[in-house]
C-alpha cells in the first residue's frame, strides 16, 4: 500500500481530537511524497470526521511545496471546497482568492467565491467578480475554434464538430468556422448538415459560407457554386500580397515546342496523380516540353516517383514564396500553365495571381467555378459543362474532345479477393458506393434506403472510415425501416485491393450533386456498372461524362425517382443487368476512357489551339 492509500485510510479513521505527535509526523512524511493528482484524489470517500484533518493536510502540502508548484491553484480550490463544507466561509474565500491568483481561468473558483460574497450580502462584489471571470467572446471563440481544428487534424471529428458549433453560437459571423463545421458534419454524416440552429443565420446563408470544396456537394446550381466560391476567394485573396505586375508577355513566346507547365501540390499518393501519370508520360516530346512545379509532400510513394520521372523539368517549389515561384515560371517561359489544384488544399493561387504564363488553365483539382481573374480556362468536355451553360462559368470552359478526364491505362496487378473475405453475402445483390462520406447527402441516402426497401434481397456496401459516419448512417437506416445489418461498412485499403474488391459488387450507386470522379473511372475499369444522376453543375456531371464516353447513356439518370427506379430494376431484372454489365466491361473501358494515347494527342491539340505564340 502506497503513501496515498496509507494517508487516506488514516484520515478516514481519524476523529476530531488532535493526533499525537508521532502520528502527525507520520502523516507529514507521507504527505511530502504526494503529487498534485494524489492530493486531488485524497478527499475521495472522506467521512465528515476526517475532513478537519484533510484540510490540515491540504494546507500543510501547500506550505511544504509552495504556491509556485504547478497545479497549486487546483489544491487551493479543493481547500476552499473543504473549508466551505466545514462552514468556514472566510477561510474558504481566502483559499478561492489564492486559487484565482494562480489560475485566473479557473471559473469554478470564481463562481464559488461569488456565492460566498453573495451569501455575505455583497451582491455587487459577487457580480463584479463573475464579470471578471467571464472570458471575452473573442477569446472564447478563438479558443474553441483552435481546439476544433486540432481535434479535426487528429480525426476526433465529433469533438471537433462540437467545438466549432459552440464557437458559432457565440459569434455566428465566422465564415471560416462555418466552413470547417459544415465539412466535419458532412464527413460524419450528421444530417441535415445545417440542422443545428446558428443565431441570426439561415441554412441557406450557412451553405453559402461553407467553403469551396463543400459547395460541390451542398449546392446544385452553377450560379450558387460560383457565388459561394467567389465569396470564399475574396476572403482568401484579401490576405495575400497584391501582385505588382503581370509577369507573362502578352504576345507570348517563340518556341519550337510548346512548353506546358503543371502546378500542383498533389504530385504524391493522391487521386490526381493516379489520373495524370500516363498523360505526363505520353506527351509527344517532338511537340511539347513538360515542366512540373511541385509543392507536394515527399511521401516516398511509387506514384510520386513515376510522376516526377515523367517530367522533363522538375521544380521543387514547396518552400518558395508565391512571387518567387511565379518568377521561376516566367523565367522558364511557360506557354500554357495548368493548375492542378483549383481551390483545394495546398493550392498556389498566389502564384497564378502574378500571371506568370500567357495562358493559364485549371484542370481536375476542383470540378467547379474557380473565379480567379488570371485564369483563362477550365478544361472540361461538352457533357460535363454543356455549351449552353458555358457563360455561367468562370473561367470559361476549354473543351477537350470526347471526355475531360485523363486516365492511366497501364495494367493493374490486382490481388485475389472474394465476397467472403470482404464480409459480403454470396447470393444477394450488392449495391456499393466508395465515395467519401462528405459527398453523401441525406437526400441521396434516403433514396438509397428506398432502393433497399424495394429490393429486399439487396445490401449496400459503403466506405465509412470514421465511426460517427457509420453510426449515423445505420441509425438513419433503422429510422427508415431498413435493417442496419444491410449496410456493410468497408474501411480504407491500398489502391490495388480497393480496385479489386469493387468488382465484387453488382452496381455502384453514384452521389449527386458531387459525383464520383477517379472512383467512377476505377469502378468502370474493373467492369462494375455505375448508376449516376446528372444535374446542372460540372461536379454533378463527372460520372455522366465517363458513361457517355463509354457509350452507356442508360446508366445516366436526370432525377431521383428515375435513379431509384433504375437501381431497383438492376436488382430485380438479372438479364437486363447482365446486358448492361457486358457493356461496361474492362475491354470497353480500355477502348474508350483508357485510350490514353488518343487522349494525350487531343489534349495537346487543344492546348496548341489556345496557346499564344509569336
Amino acid at each position: 500500500m502506497g503513501p496515498l492509500d496509507l494517508l487516506r485510510n488514516e484520515l478516514q479513521s481519524a476523529v476530531p481530537s488532535a493526533p499525537d505527535a508521532e502520528r502527525m509526523a507520520r502523516w507529514l512524511g507521507w504527505l511530502r511524497t504526494l503529487s498534485v493528482p494524489d492530493m486531488l484524489t485524497l478527499a475521495v470517500g472522506m467521512p465528515d470526521t476526517g475532513r478537519p484533518w484533510l484540510v490540515e493536510m491540504l494546507h500543510a502540502w501547500l506550505q511544504s511545496q509552495g504556491s509556485g508548484t504547478p497545479g497549486a491553484g487546483l489544491i487551493w480550490f479543493n481547500l476552499g471546497v473543504e473549508l466551505s463544507k466545514l462552514d468556514r466561509p472566510v477561510d474558504a474565500a481566502t483559499a478561492y482568492q489564492n486559487a484565482l491568483l494562480l489560475r485566473p481561468d479557473l471559473w469554478q473558483a470564481a463562481v464559488n467565491l461569488a456565492n460566498l460574497r453573495e451569501a455575505a450580502g455583497d451582491a455587487a462584489g459577487a457580480a463584479e467578480l463573475l464579470g471578471r471571470a467571464l472570458q471575452e467572446d473573442r477569446g472564447r471563440t478563438l479558443l474553441l475554434t483552435q481546439r476544433g481544428r486540432l481535434l479535426e487534424d487528429q480525426r476526433r471529428l465529433a469533438e471537433a464538430e462540437n467545438c466549432y458549433y459552440r464557437s458559432l453560437l457565440t459569434d455566428p459571423d465566422q465564415p471560416d468556422v462555418v466552413q470547417h463545421w459544415a465539412f466535419v458534419r458532412q464527413n460524419i454524416c450528421a444530417w441535415p448538415v445545417f440542422g443545428p440552429p446558428v443565431p441570426g443565420r439561415t441554412p441557406d446563408e450557412l451553405r453559402a459560407q461553407s467553403g469551396a470544396l463543400a459547395t460541390l456537394s451542398l449546392i446544385g446550381t452553377v450560379e450558387g457554386q460560383r457565388r459561394a466560391v467567389s465569396d470564399w476567394l475574396d476572403r482568401r485573396l484579401a490576405k495575400m500580397p497584391t501582385p505588382t505586375a503581370r509577369l507573362a508577355p502578352p504576345d507570348g513566346y517563340a518556341h519550337d515546342r510548346l512548353r506546358i507547365g503543371y502546378l500542383s501540390s498533389d504530385f504524391c499518393r493522391h487521386p490526381m496523380s493516379f489520373l495524370m501519370a500516363e498523360l505526363l508520360e505520353r506527351h509527344d516530346r517532338s511537340r511539347v516540353e513538360v515542366y512540373g512545379y511541385c509543392s507536394s509532400p515527399e511521401d516516398g510513394s511509387d506514384i510520386r516517383a513515376r510522376v516526377l520521372a515523367a517530367l522533363d523539368h522538375r521544380r521543387l517549389v514547396g518552400k518558395m514564396p508565391d512571387e518567387a515561384v511565379a518568377r521561376l515560371i516566367r523565367s522558364d517561359e511557360i506557354d500554357v500553365l495548368i493548375d492542378l489544384n483549383g481551390v483545394t488544399a495546398g493550392d498556389r493561387l498566389g502564384v497564378l495571381r502574378w500571371k506568370p504564363a500567357p495562358v493559364q488553365a485549371t484542370y481536375l483539382g476542383f470540378i467547379g467555378p474557380v473565379p480567379v481573374p488570371e485564369l483563362d480556362y477550365i478544361l472540361t468536355d461538352d457533357y460535363a459543362i454543356p455549351p449552353h451553360l458555358a457563360g455561367a462559368y468562370w473561367p470559361r470552359p476549354l473543351y477537350l474532345p470526347g471526355v475531360y478526364q485523363a486516365n492511366d491505362s497501364r495494367p493493374l496487378p490486382l490481388p485475389p479477393v472474394s465476397r467472403a473475405q470482404e464480409g459480403l453475402p454470396q447470393d444477394r445483390f450488392v449495391f456499393c458506393c466508395f465515395s467519401n462520406a462528405y459527398k453523401i447527402s441525406d437526400t441521396m441516402f434516403d433514396g438509397w434506403m428506398e432502393i433497399l426497401g424495394r429490393a429486399p434481397g439487396s445490401v449496400l456496401w459503403l466506405l465509412a472510415d470514421n465511426e460517427w459516419a457509420a453510426a449515423n448512417m445505420r441509425a438513419r437506416a433503422t429510422r427508415m425501416g431498413i435493417d442496419a445489418d444491410r449496410l456493410i461498412m468497408a474501411g480504407r485499403t491500398d489502391p490495388a485491393r480497393y480496385r479489386a474488391r469493387m468488382a465484387l459488387a453488382d452496381l455502384f450507386l453514384d452521389t449527386t450533386p458531387y459525383n464520383a470522379g477517379t472512383i467512377a473511372s476505377d469502378a468502370l475499369r474493373v467492369g462494375l456498372p455505375l448508376l449516376t444522376l446528372s444535374g446542372e453543375t460540372f461536379a454533378s456531371r463527372m460520372a455522366g461524362s465517363l458513361l457517355h464516353a463509354m457509350g452507356v447513356p442508360e446508366l445516366i439518370t436526370l432525377n431521383l425517382p428515375d435513379y431509384v427506379d433504375q437501381a431497383v430494376r438492376h436488382a430485380s431484372d438479372p438479364a437486363w443487368h447482365a446486358a448492361i454489365r457486358a457493356r461496361t466491361s474492362p475491354d470497353q473501358w480500355h477502348a474508350t476512357l483508357g485510350d490514353t494515347g488518343r487522349f494525350s494527342r487531343l489534349f495537346e491539340e487543344t492546348l496548341e489551339r489556345v496557346a499564344i505564340r509569336r
